[in-house]
């Protein structure tokens, strides 16, 4: 899909209001309850001379929204590529006082989330056709279209980036692949890529990390990223992605249902490497670093057990309850490196941590434990311009002391109720200093089964855009 700025060509697109129906044929339509103009619909229509008709409701333009025109704008493209469109013009006045870079990045970034597609293990695979978008902004505001449009586009690529590492499999993304992908892909947009392998992580005695890691062949991998791009700032943010690039479960082992989709349980890592990928390709100016602790959960004679007790990076003991409750235990590791070794001042983990977060908040809504809500705040400022959703969950002393071990300094499972709080105040026990830190449980969101607005099915690439959004503004 390609944007031309301020030109002309192309099926002509009109823009309906619910609230204001103008012409004959519109009206027409809408006494038909053919087409109304409501937000999020989208009327096609060609004769046998191939002269197209595009309608576009945007509903009633005082509440106009931008997550609305991503989902109409998303309606649109798909329309337009399935009926191999091959350009379209696209007059857009000025709507409800919004943004105009923004107001073109809503726009943009709805159509180009219709190009994406996972097929790359497909033998016969569907062309995309092309689509030329000629944009045109009121006068006067192109060069802030096409700052919104640019955004979008670097934007997308990294959702994108995001959604092809979590949507394969886990014999070809391995804690090797992953870490060869984020050092190719983010390297070249000026990101220091630094990976760690068993040699390393064992002089760096993360014992928790290695014991999930040690009963597969696939050799772990710790991957670290930075970028430092504001100089007068002394403020380092932490990512730290839950890198499991497969979850058998271990001796806890998960139904052979359970475990076909366990590829997506490095989701966020996939997700991390995402926001790296978008914060460098926009220049944020902002301090950032990411750490991946990346390997399999799989059995061997040698793999952790249930009741073990092991050591961590930390110097804390946990009792083993549960070796399907891994990610904690590489989580656990990664937090304490960001927060003692690499000097983090504030920190956010993302993980497909928790069934118990699914079954309480579903597939549109990440579940947050937090210790700062000033930080979690300006989360939730990148969500709503991001058009995401997260929700905080208690984070008190009687879930806390659900993770209270007999034998050992903690345990790795507070049990079955509360899991979701337990699981997240699990991994911010293991933060080396007190700094403001949020946990995000993407194991609902990270990947879906059902499609929903511009979100297909399979791995969403969540989370990508708020980061970005509360951390480079």
């Amino acid at each position: 899909m390609k944007f031309n700025i301020a030109k002309s060509g192309g099926v002509k697109a009109e823009l309906v209001f619910e609230d204001r129906l103008e012409t004959e044929f519109v009206k027409a339509l809408a006494e038909k309850e053919i087409f109304a103009g409501k937000a999020e619909e989208v009327y096609f229509s060609m004769n046998d001379k191939f002269e197209v008709i595009l309608l576009i409701g945007l509903g009633k333009e005082a509440v106009i929204k931008f997550d609305m025109l991503r989902k109409t704008f998303f309606k649109v493209a798909e329309v337009l590529l399935k009926n191999k469109v091959a350009e379209v013009e696209l007059n857009i006045p000025k709507l409800n006082n919004l943004c105009n870079y923004k107001l073109a990045e809503a726009i943009a970034e709805g159509m180009l989330q219709a190009t994406y597609k996972f097929d790359k293990f497909k033998s016969e695979k569907k062309e995309t056709p092309e689509l030329i978008v000629n944009y045109n902004p009121i006068p006067g505001k192109e060069h802030r279209a096409e700052k919104g449009i640019d955004e979008a586009e670097k934007l997308i690529e990294s959702i994108f980036l995001t959604r092809d590492l979590i949507n394969q499999p886990a014999n070809v993304i391995y804690p090797e692949t992953l870490a060869d992908i984020a050092k190719e892909r983010l390297e070249a947009k000026g990101v220091k890529v630094t990976v760690y392998g068993r040699k390393e992580i064992e002089e760096l005695k993360m014992e928790a990390f290695l014991n999930v890691a040690r009963a597969s062949a696939k050799e772990p991998k710790l991957i670290v990223m930075e970028y430092y791009n504001n100089p007068e700032s002394d403020e380092r943010i932490a990512l730290v992605g839950k890198g499991l690039t497969y979850d058998s479960g271990g001796y806890a082992i998960k139904p052979a249902t359970g475990m076909v989709d366990m590829h997506t349980d490095m989701g966020g890592a996939g997700t991390v490497i995402g926001a790296m990928n978008a914060l460098a390709s926009l220049k944020a100016k902002v301090n950032v670093f990411a750490v991946v602790a990346s390997c399999e959960n799989m059995i061997s004679g040698d793999g952790y057990r249930n009741g073990d007790i092991i050591g961590s990076m930390s110097g804390k003991t946990i009792e083993i309850i549960n070796t399907d409750a891994e990610g904690r235990l590489t989580l656990a590791d990664a937090v304490y490196y960001a927060t003692n070794n690499m000097g983090a001042t504030k920190l956010i983990d993302l993980a497909t941590l928790t069934g118990a977060c699914v079954m309480a908040l579903g597939e549109q809504v990440s579940g947050v434990v937090t210790n700062n809500d000033e930080f979690f705040n300006k989360l939730v400022e990148g969500n709503e311009r991001a058009g995401e959703m997260v929700w905080k969950m208690p984070a008190t002393d009687y879930y806390k002391k659900m993770n209270d071990s007999k034998t050992a300094d903690i345990k790795n499972s507070g049990g079955k109720l509360g899991g979701m709080m337990t699981a997240g105040l699990f991994v911010g026990s293991f933060l080396a200093k007190e700094i403001p830190w949020i946990h995000v449980d993407i194991a609902g969101t990270a990947s879906v089964e059902k499609a929903y607005g511009y979100i297909k099915e399979g791995a969403t690439g969540v989370m990508v855009k708020s980061l970005y959004y509360a951390l480079a503004e």
